[in-house]
């Protein structure tokens, strides 16, 4: 039999971060969820929680986490239907649901999509952020219920939704253009002027140069973690860089920004991957995000 005391236990540490924060969510003492967790881990014979400030959950600890989002889901319908089932000693805690999503994405159309869906749901979100090319690894790690992904083929387990394209211009100030691209942008110019580049997994640049050039080579590069601060950055002329069409439209319409080589945008394909033992309790989250992607992605 499981343990549900116990595993509510470990879900509610990786939750708030902390065994006191949890102890307060379950109205029970820290000593009380520290000896679940340890009484836990000891029968299974794994690390469910790395002890630190803050808590966080191992491989295993967040499979079991992942578990308790199910139970709790299925909890809260079971509740619906039966209330006398329910405890007035013991409140229901809300069911947060973990889903993984691209920065670019977060800062342009998914806000919109979780919004919607939070103002009619009883659920909260943690969204967690990842490139679009490696979110897919959360859902089959099992850290995530759904993602937002540029992987077409299905996850195993998971039902996938194409939503539509996330388009890119390859984009930078006038005045760094007179300074790096005065005769033009050319292999050799783009090969000394600095780009912008959010992280290391970030191929954007890459593929857009693959797109224009055939290839892609070796340039400069600054690092800015930020789908805003790549669009700050590259109207103060910093560098040059990706930017969302949803973002730097306005900008391109008025001059601000201009496109290293006209009509070259890149399109990036995305799809709605969700678990499927949560997709038809969650019909409502996949009706937001296609409803979302619909409006703001080329389709």
């Amino acid at each position: 039999m499981l343990d549900y005391p116990a595993l509510r236990a470990v879900a509610a540490v990786v939750q708030t971060g902390s065994f006191e924060k949890a102890a307060a969510v379950l109205n029970v003492t820290p000593s009380a969820v520290s000896q679940r967790v340890k009484q836990l881990e000891e029968r299974l014979g794994v690390v469910l929680i790395v002890r630190g400030t803050p808590c966080t959950a191992t491989e295993k600890g967040g499979w079991l986490c992942r578990h308790m989002e199910n139970v709790g889901m299925l909890e809260g319908e079971l509740m619906t239907h039966l209330p006398a089932l329910a405890d007035p000693a013991e409140p229901q805690q809300p069911v947060t649901l973990h889903i993984a999503t691209s920065a670019d994405s977060l800062g342009t159309w998914f806000l919109s999509a979780m919004s919607d869906f939070s103002r009619r749901s009883r659920y909260l979100l943690n969204i967690a952020l990842d490139d679009e090319e490696h979110t897919a690894e959360w859902l089959q790690r099992g850290r995530v219920l759904a993602a937002v992904t540029s992987l077409e083929k299905p996850i195993p387990g998971c039902r996938c939704t194409p939503i539509g394209a996330l388009r890119y211009h390859a984009t930078a100030s006038p005045a760094f253009m007179s300074e790096h691209f005065a005769d033009g942008v050319t292999q050799e110019a783009i090969s000394r002027a600095p780009a912008l580049t959010f992280n290391q997994k970030d191929r954007l640049q890459s593929r857009w140069l693959r797109q224009a050039f055939g290839r892609d080579f070796v340039h400069p590069t600054h690092w800015l973690p930020s789908t805003q601060g790549f669009l700050d950055a590259s109207l103060s002329g910093m560098g040059w860089c990706m930017n969302p069409a949803l973002l730097a439209g306005p900008h391109l319409a008025s001059g601000r920004l201009v496109e290293l080589i006209p009509k070259t945008p890149l399109d990036v394909p995305l799809y709605w991957q969700i678990n499927r033992l949560a997709a038809d309790r969650l019909a409502e989250l996949t009706r937001a995000v296609v409803a979302a992607a619909r409006m703001h992605l080329r389709q």
